[in-house]
């Protein structure tokens, strides 16, 4: 049963109508856990806008009121970063009733697009129109604009296009008071104050709800060569993406490590995907290059700095795809980890960034420390080398019993953030923090990081009733 008062349901269902509100228990289920039943809250109503003015009226209703709000978009997140507490208090404010593109502007290159609106579903209206919106993600198909920008959501292309906080011109935000800030501007010069919009982005839905956004459009890619390289160390790896893009500068878009066991557990759990080599490597990499020009000479530049790697011992094998559903069999190797992982039981995931001339370093640092500590845990290592980000996974030994697995997950994690910490790193590259990585933060940011973080936290949501309890 709700804990809300009376005249603030009757208030809210004036604004939101039926459709808007969510009482039942059955039917707020979806909206309590997150898609790996990692996490699990509970709420006293969950309501579900179709406007900015909806966001807003909801907002200043429950501001009033005193009652925490949890934003909340497609729900994809592996942090836990949209889902509350479990005291039943907390009202969750789903955005996907708010799907609308509320224009695209060719001349400009770009795209304004509500909050709720699905990355596939933006992706295809860029499509549209002759363009291109380079956010991928393996969770494309049911993630939300709204979270991409609360979590700065990075995916394979940021090599070349950059990710939410580059690809994000202005943003419409309803802020904790209900006042709602217009800031969707699509000019990529405006010198006359702070960015405000950056405060917003990566913020989790701790300091307002973003509502719309808008966004960069890309020329149409036209020509695309992908390839499945076997390499004999991470170290190769770092060495192969810089010869790569010496020779192919911002043709290079995807380069994406994976280790044998991440391999292993695809192959295992993913149907249709095959191993492509007869001989068992230590590590993989898919290369990806695209050109907006028809019939660019891409294969002939990707075999060539291949070729050169082969002959310095750097690649031990290679396959280059020749159709598209060759490109679409390479993706499915590296997009099917995750999924893969959840089959193999409990998995502990850590998404670290360091330098990009550290991941070798890294890599090599981390698996020694937690075999040493944790005997014949199975780490899956799997990422974009190219910006530096590792999703450093890991899963239980063979055997071991799920219980005591995850009661190691606090000792597991502090061992890799020790590492990445040494290496100048961070413990949460393109994720955010959410709830599980909060109490974390306080240990690996710097004190006057977290201090000023605060500030702005208390300056725009001094109630702290923004997404309570998650990144701060």
């Amino acid at each position: 049963m709700s804990v809300l008062p009376n005249s603030l349901l009757q208030a809210l269902h004036a604004v939101l109508g039926d459709a808007g509100l969510i009482r039942d228990a059955e039917r707020m289920h979806s909206y309590l856990s997150d898609w790996r039943n990692a996490y699990k809250g509970q709420a006293a109503l969950v309501l579900r806008p179709a406007s900015t003015e909806e966001v807003a009226a909801a907002v200043r209703l429950c501001s009033e009121a005193g009652v925490a709000l949890v934003p909340q978009g497609g729900n994809t997140g592996l942090c836990g970063g949209s889902i509350p507490d479990e005291s039943g208090a907390q009202v969750v404010l789903s955005l996907t009733r708010m799907t609308r593109i509320r224009d695209v502007d060719v001349g400009n290159e770009t795209i304004t697009v509500e909050a709720g609106v699905v990355l596939q579903r933006l992706q295809e209206a860029a499509a549209e129109v002759g363009r291109l919106f380079p956010l991928s993600l393996g969770a494309e198909g049911s993630c939300t604009v709204g979270g991409n920008l609360a979590t700065n959501a990075g995916g394979t292309a940021v090599l070349r296009y950059g990710n939410m906080r580059d690809l994000a011109l202005g943003l419409e935000v309803v802020l904790p008071n209900g006042r709602i800030w217009n800031g969707l501007r699509g000019l990529r010069k405006d010198n006359t104050g702070y960015d405000l919009k950056q405060l917003f982005i990566g913020a989790e839905g701790t300091l307002g709800i973003i509502t719309a956004a808008v966004l960069k459009l890309f020329p149409a890619v036209r020509s695309l060569t992908t390839a499945w390289v076997a390499l004999p160390s991470p170290q190769a790896a770092v060495e192969l993406l810089g010869q790569m893009r010496s020779l192919c500068g911002d043709r290079l878009t995807g380069f994406e490590l994976m280790s044998r066991q991440s391999l292993e557990f695809v192959l295992r759990h993913v149907a249709g995907c095959n191993d492509l080599f007869a001989e068992v490597h230590s590590w993989y990499v898919l290369i990806e290059l695209s050109d907006t020009l028809f019939d660019a000479p891409l294969n002939d530049m990707l075999e060539r700095g291949l070729a050169e790697a082969f002959e310095q011992g750097t690649v031990l094998d290679a396959v280059v795809a020749s159709s598209q559903s060759q490109v679409a069999a390479l993706w499915a190797l590296r997009e099917g980890i995750s999924e893969a992982q959840n089959h193999e039981g409990p998995s502990l995931k850590h998404d670290i960034s360091v330098p990009v001339s550290s991941i070798a370093a890294f890599v090599a640092e981390a698996d020694k420390r937690l075999q040493q500590a944790f005997p014949g845990v199975r780490i899956v290592a799997y990422g974009h080398v190219g910006d530096g980000n590792l999703h450093y996974n890991i899963s239980k030994p063979l055997g071991a019993e799920d219980a005591g697995f995850k009661a190691q997950a606090q000792a597991i994690m502090h061992v890799i953030f020790d590492v990445t910490a040494s290496f100048a790193g961070s413990i949460s590259a393109e994720h955010g923090l959410g709830q599980s990585k909060r109490d974390a933060a306080r240990h690996y940011k710097d004190p006057l990081e977290l201090e000023l973080m605060r500030s702005i936290k208390q300056t725009l949501d001094p109630a702290g009733l923004m997404n309570p309890g998650k990144l701060l």
